[in-house]
């Protein structure tokens, strides 16, 4: 390069270098989801343009300077900040999960209908067990629990004279939680983490169920869980199909990475796992304010037990109102699509 082009490019620099200065301060602001001063988002946009054909230049006279490669980062930020999708309403965010959730439940249809058939077959063999060899029920339940029906009585009884309701809900929903959670963790282990989680479960509820029902508290015991149970057991058999369906990804990626089609399947799931983990909260304040109340007729019960299932099975089936079909959007480059702006390739192809 001549010395004339040298000093008009040193001018240049010179002169535009306080714009690129200012605008990159203003990214932090641009970047904030928060609300912004009009006269700053204006600016950006005017700015926009022009950024990108000093990039163009600057990738033209000074392909490996340090002035490409700061013009490259300040370009790409502000074309992020200025085309990411915008946040939608709750309202509107609902109303696409209500519509994405019964296309990822039809997809996991097979597996929710396999791990469902499995909890039950537990469920009835645990129940066989006990009642066929009941001292296999210390196997399920501890020594105090066994004594307390031995008495006549059910381990959930006084619960509300033992904590108040607020503490049992947060107990009892951290704790159910964290047992979907690890279903749908194991289910990494090419699913058969899901097969123990699934089958540990059903075992148990039907050995202690069988064990009630030998000292004649069986009933009394549906009574406590008919409230809660339907939506919490749902919920425990989905933890245990999105657990295989992940594992699904790594035992068989197809013409993905491990890694990549275990992160496809998640973020397809990522909406099924958040509402699975809302209606163990909501199952868990039933469990901790309805279920220990002796006052509550079995009515109320099981209108609330079923309810809540039938809100839970027309959500994810697509009858609830808060599905509805999503509206098309004109499309604009994403911040996360990989796709570089086309300035940016331009600068990239001078080079």
């Amino acid at each position: 390069m001549s010395s004339d082009g040298q000093r008009r490019i040193e001018r240049w620099i010179e002169r535009r270098l306080p714009e690129w200065q200012r605008l990159d301060a203003q990214l932090p602001a641009l970047e904030d989801r928060r609300p912004l001063d009009p006269e700053i988002a204006l600016e950006a946009i005017r700015q926009y343009p022009e950024v990108a054909r000093d990039l163009a230049l600057a990738a033209r006279s000074l392909p490996d300077g340090r002035v490409t490669v700061y013009l490259e980062q300040v370009y790409g930020r502000l074309h992020r900040a200025l085309f990411r999708p915008p946040r939608a309403p709750l309202g509107e965010r609902l109303l696409d999960l209500g519509n994405e959730l019964p296309a990822v439940c039809a997809e996991l249809r097979w597996h929710i209908a396999a791990v469902t058939i499995g909890f039950l077959l537990a469920l009835t063999a645990g129940w066989w067990l006990v009642a066929t060899f009941p001292e296999l029920v210390s196997l399920f339940a501890s020594e105090a629990m066994i004594a307390t029906v031995q008495r006549g009585e059910l381990w959930t009884d006084g619960l509300l004279n033992v904590a108040p309701s607020a503490l049992l809900s947060i107990g009892i929903f951290t704790n159910n939680i964290t047992v979907a959670l690890t279903a749908v963790s194991l289910g990494l282990l090419y699913g058969l983490g899901t097969i123990y989680i699934i089958g540990l479960n059903g075992l148990m509820l039907g050995g202690v169920f069988a064990f009630t029902a030998q000292h004649g508290l069986g009933w009394r015991l549906f009574e406590f869980v008919c409230a809660h149970g339907f939506v919490e057991l749902t919920a425990i058999c989905l933890s245990g199909a999105i657990g295989w369906y992940l594992g699904e990804a790594l035992a068989r990626p197809e013409h993905l990475t491990r890694i990549a089609a275990l992160q496809q399947r998640a973020r397809r799931v990522s909406g099924l796992i958040a509402t699975v983990v809302s209606f163990l909260v909501l199952a868990g304040l039933i469990e901790g304010y309805l279920s220990p109340d002796p006052a509550v007729p079995l009515s109320v019960r099981l209108a609330v037990g079923l309810g809540s299932f039938a809100v839970l099975v027309l959500l994810l089936g697509g009858r609830w109102p808060l599905g509805r079909r999503r509206r098309l959007r004109s499309g604009a480059p994403s911040a996360t699509s990989g796709t570089a702006p086309a300035p940016a390739r331009r600068a990239g192809a001078a080079r």
